[in-house]
C-alpha cells in the first residue's frame, strides 16, 4: 500500500516569503513606535502630532483598495515587489527630514508599498492553505512573522537613544533593502512560471470595475461582509484616537525612555508571538468568531488597565509591561481568526481587494480621528482618548458575537483543490 507523504503546513516559499517579510518589518518596527516622538523631537506639539497621522492617512485611503486590485491582477508576488521598491525610496526623506512637515512626504511614499504589501502579504497566505487548516497556517506564519516586534523596537529604541533617530533610520532601511532583494528575486522567479504557463496578467478598467462591483455586493448585502466592515470601521475610529499618542502617553505621564518604550513594545510581540499558534488552533476548532471576540475583551482589558497607570506616574512604568502583554495576547488571539474569516468570505479572486479594506484603518470617517484625539488629550486629559477606545473595543463584542458567522454552504472545491495541488510542487 502506497503511503502518502503529508505535506508540511509552510511551503518552501512560504517560509522564503516570511523571511523577507521579517526582514522588511524589523526595519519598520524599529522606527514605527517611536514616530510620534520623532515628530517631537522636529519641534511637533501634541496637535500637530495629531495632524500629522490624519494626513498620513489621506494617500493610503485612496491606494489600499487599488493596492488589493493590482495584487489580484499582476500576482502577490510582483505586487509586493512593486511596493517594495517605494518602500526603500521612503527612508530618503525620513533621513534627511530637517521639519516635521517632511515626514509626511516619507509617509506617503510609504503609504505605496502598504497598500501593496498588505494586503498581498494576506491573500499569500491564504492561497497556501486548505479551508480546514487556514487558522493554524495564520497562526504559525504570525507566530515566525511577530519577531519582528520583539527584535526591531528595542533595536531601534537603544539605536535612537544611544545614536540619534538618524542612525537608526539608516540602520532601518538597510534591513528593508536586504528584503527588497529578496522580493524582487521571487517576483522574478514568478515571473517565469507565469510566462512558461501563459498566465500573463494584464491591469484593465473593465477589470478593476468588475471585482469592485462584485465586492461592493458583498459588502451592502447585509449579511457577514456588511457587519464585519462596520464593526471594523468602529473599531478602527476608536484605535485612531488614542494609537498614535501612546508613545508620547508612556514618555510624559510613565516617564518611560525611548529604549523602555522599545521594550515594551516588544513585550506585546513576544505575547503576541506566544499566542498566535493556539489562537489560530483555537479558530480551526471553535469558530472565529470566538477568537475575536476573546480577542476583543483582552484589549479593551489592557486599556482599561493602562489608562489606571495614570495616578501612579513613574511608580507604576512595570504595569504598562503587564498591559501591553495582555494587549498582545489579544492582537495573537483575534488575528489570524479575522484574517481567516476574511479568506473564507469572500472568492479567491477577491481576496486582496477584501485584505485591502479591511488590513487598515483608512476609511473616510476615522480620517480626522487621530486630530479629534489630540484635541480630546488638549481639553479633557491624557486619558480621554484611551477610554474611548478601550470602551468602543468593548462594545464591539456584541455585533461580533452575533454576526461573525459563516454561511452554511458548501466548500468551493475548485479553489480547494487549486491549492492542495499547488502547495506540493511550491513545497519540492
Amino acid at each position: 500500500m502506497e503511503t502518502v507523504k503529508k505535506q508540511p503546513l509552510l511551503s518552501g516559499l512560504l517560509i522564503l516569503f516570511l523571511t523577507a517579510m521579517i526582514f522588511a518589518n524589523i526595519g519598520g518596527n524599529m522606527y514605527d513606535g517611536l514616530l510620534p516622538l520623532y515628530l517631537k523631537e522636529l519641534d511637533a506639539e501634541i496637535t500637530d502630532i495629531g495632524l500629522f497621522f490624519t494626513l498620513a492617512q489621506i494617500v493610503p485611503l485612496f491606494l489600499q483598495i487599488l493596492g488589493g486590485w493590482v495584487s489580484d491582477s499582476l500576482g502577490r508576488l510582483r505586487a509586493i515587489a512593486i511596493g517594495s521598491v517605494f518602500g526603500l525610496l521612503g527612508y530618503i526623506p525620513m533621513v534627511l527630514a530637517d521639519t516635521w512637515q517632511w515626514l509626511l512626504l516619507a509617509t506617503a511614499v510609504g503609504a505605496v508599498a502598504r497598500s501593496l504589501v498588505g494586503p498581498s502579504f494576506d491573500a499569500f497566505i491564504a492561497e497556501h492553505s486548505s479551508e480546514h487548516n487556514r487558522g493554524k497556517v495564520y497562526g504559525i506564519s504570525q507566530a515566525i512573522f511577530m519577531v519582528v516586534t520583539v527584535v526591531g523596537p528595542p533595536l531601534g529604541g537603544w539605536l535612537a537613544g544611544s545614536f540619534g533617530f538618524k542612525m537608526m533610520l539608516i540602520v532601518a532601511g538597510s534591513f528593508y533593502f536586504v528584503a527588497v532583494l529578496m522580493r524582487l528575486s521571487m517576483a522574478r522567479e514568478a515571473a517565469k512560471g507565469d510566462k512558461a504557463k501563459g498566465e500573463h496578467k494584464k491591469l484593465s478598467f473593465s477589470n478593476l470595475k468588475t471585482n469592485l462591483g462584485a465586492i461592493a455586493v458583498l459588502i451592502f448585502s447585509g449579511g457577514l461582509m456588511t457587519w464585519m466592515l462596520i464593526t471594523d470601521g468602529l473599531r478602527d475610529i476608536s484605535f485612531q484616537f488614542s494609537g498614535n499618542l501612546f508613545p508620547v502617553y508612556m514618555q510624559e505621564i510613565g516617564g518611560l525612555t525611548y529604549q523602555q518604550i522599545g521594550w515594551v513594545t516588544s513585550v506585546f510581540g513576544i505575547c503576541m508571538m506566544a499566542s498566535t499558534i493556539p489562537g489560530g488552533w483555537l479558530s480551526d476548532k471553535a469558530g472565529e468568531r470566538v477568537c475575536i471576540a476573546l480577542g476583543m475583551i483582552l484589549m479593551s482589558a489592557a486599556l482599561f488597565l493602562l489608562v489606571n497607570i495614570y495616578p501612579l506616574g513613574a511608580s507604576g512604568q512595570w504595569l504598562y509591561y503587564v498591559g501591553w502583554g495582555m494587549a498582545g495576547l489579544g492582537a495573537g488571539v483575534s488575528g489570524p481568526a479575522y484574517q481567516s474569516l476574511i479568506s473564507k468570505a469572500v472568492p479567491q479572486n477577491l481576496r486582496g481587494i477584501a485584505f485591502g479594506l479591511f488590513s487598515t484603518s483608512l476609511g473616510v470617517v476615522s480620517l480626522p480621528a487621530p486630530w479629534i484625539g489630540a484635541q480630546l488629550w488638549q481639553r479633557f486629559g491624557p486619558t480621554a482618548p484611551f477610554t474611548i477606545t478601550a470602551t468602543v473595543i468593548l462594545l464591539s463584542v456584541i455585533p461580533i458575537w452575533l454576526k461573525f458567522k459563516l454561511p452554511k454552504t458548501e466548500e468551493q472545491p475548485s479553489v480547494e483543490k487549486e491549492a492542495e495541488e499547488n502547495m506540493p510542487a511550491i513545497a519540492g
